[in-house]
């Protein structure tokens, strides 16, 4: 089929990529020349402004839009909406928190315009694994870009999961339940790392485990991955964005009275990892020093040295 790629980023140029190997005709825009340029050169056809995607696509025209959660994406979608006709489909497979999806969904059906929300979980390995696709929308326009979702999710890896905002809806937990896997692992190896008595070798118990393990997964397969290489693995600081799904998650959790202990205590793992100093930690020590007398612990504050003598 022929569609078009709005986002040329990490997921964009590589699912564009993927699209043009299995045939699809591609055509493509984004802010950066290089990589327009770059998709070009892969066999892709290269637009300079959204507006130029009426004329570059045939009817019923499907356009991917692979941008920034949030303002850009809200940008991106309302510049599209002036310039498709009615019967044209646009697919938002960011990130964007399904609350969006649901009124962009509105918007567009208003307009004549249909649209589909796209969960996509692959990351930089879904180039060449495949894409994890959970959609939501109507069954007709979703029928209209089958042939795409096809060819990114692997066998198996597409599925229509409902109504809009399902597939972002559906994609904000699979985003949760991650961050609840990964600080699973991190703490796991943590606590191995600090037995010292018994010199764990981490890199190997990782590549033991994903043979037969009730624990194994792709993530554990990455965990492998990333303890392979010790030198650059000292070198990583540990702080820890989050890049929406996760507050997103947990919010939804409270909305509806479910208790996600697991995913919480993940969420808030992270916002930890990025304090250099815990106004909160400071204060406990200090109020156990104030009922219990319990000792303190102090910064060292370089004591300033003599004035120097005047000239």
């Amino acid at each position: 089929m022929k569609l078009a790629m709005v986002g040329l980023g990490r997921m964009g140029g590589n699912m564009t990529q993927r699209l043009l190997e299995s045939g699809h005709e591609v055509v493509v825009f984004d802010l950066s020349a290089e990589a327009k340029n770059e998709a070009v050169s892969m066999g892709a056809i290269a637009v300079e402004s959204l507006d130029e995607l009426r004329t570059a696509l045939t009817p019923p025209r499907a356009v991917w839009v692979m941008v920034p959660s949030g303002r850009p994406t809200r940008a991106t979608l309302q510049h599209l909406g002036k310039v498709l006709e009615p019967g044209d489909v646009v697919v938002d497979g960011g990130n964007s928190n399904f609350r969006d999806s649901i009124a962009a969904g509105v918007e567009f059906k208003e307009l004549g315009l249909g649209f589909i929300d796209a969960g996509v979980s692959g990351g930089v390995w879904g180039l060449t694994e495949g894409y994890c696709l959970m959609v939501g929308g109507e069954p007709h326009n979703v029928a209209t870009l089958q042939p795409a979702f096809d060819t990114l999710a692997p066998p198996d890896g597409f599925a229509h999961v409902g109504a809009v905002g399902a597939g972002h809806f559906t994609k904000m937990v699979h985003n949760g339940i991650e961050y609840g896997m990964m600080q699973s692992f991190a703490e796991g190896f943590e606590l191995m790392n600090a037995a010292t008595e018994f010199d764990l070798d981490l890199h190997q118990i990782a590549a033991v485990w994903r043979q037969g393990s009730v624990v194994r997964s792709w993530m554990l397969d990455l965990t492998e991955l990333a303890l392979s290489d010790q030198e650059g693995f000292a070198q990583i600081k540990g702080y820890v964005e989050d890049s929406g799904e996760g507050r997103w998650t947990v919010e939804e959790a409270v909305r509806h009275s479910v208790p996600l202990p697991a995913i919480t205590a993940s969420l808030f793992a992270r916002f930890s990892s990025r304090q250099e100093e815990s106004f909160a930690a400071k204060l406990t020590a200090a109020l156990r020093n104030q009922f219990g007398g319990h000792a303190l612990h102090f910064e060292a504050v370089e004591t300033p040295g003599p004035n120097p003598k005047p000239n």
